[in-house]
């Protein structure tokens, strides 16, 4: 459907992780490292769902949310408005917030599973697509 309220789109900043996992160091080293970085977390969420280790997936998808608003917040965000998947940067916040609706849907939480789907949805319909949503 677009933009249709006209709200600037979100850009974050490069993620300083990004390049430690492209270069396939270990995730868990890298958040040590780059705390505040949505990509760490959510490769971290990733990796655990995919093993079956659900609890810990949903911890780690949490904080890549929690840090992720923080970002998207210091980059402008007003807690609407598109987060282009086409940018970069912005898929650790798109992926911790599948991931985090993935794990709630596991553990039962249907309300936030709902809700992170929606939420990824209206930021990023191109993510939510690309992420299986």
């Amino acid at each position: 459907m677009g933009n249709l309220l006209g709200i600037p789109e979100t850009r974050l900043p490069v993620d300083p992780a990004a390049l430690d996992l492209a270069d396939g160091k270990d995730p868990r080293a890298v958040a040590a490292a780059y705390p505040s970085s949505p990509l760490a977390w959510a490769t971290l969420a990733e990796i655990a769902l995919r093993d079956g280790r659900t609890i810990e997936g949903y911890a780690f998808a949490r904080t890549g949310y929690h840090r992720s608003l923080d970002a998207l917040r210091r980059g402008g965000w007003k807690g609407q408005g598109p987060v282009p998947w086409s940018h970069e940067p912005n898929q650790g916040f798109l992926r911790s917030l599948a991931a985090l609706s993935r794990a709630a849907g596991e553990i039962g939480e249907t309300v936030e599973q709902q809700r992170c789907a929606q939420f990824l949805r209206d930021s990023s319909a191109e993510a939510a697509d690309a992420l299986g949503f």
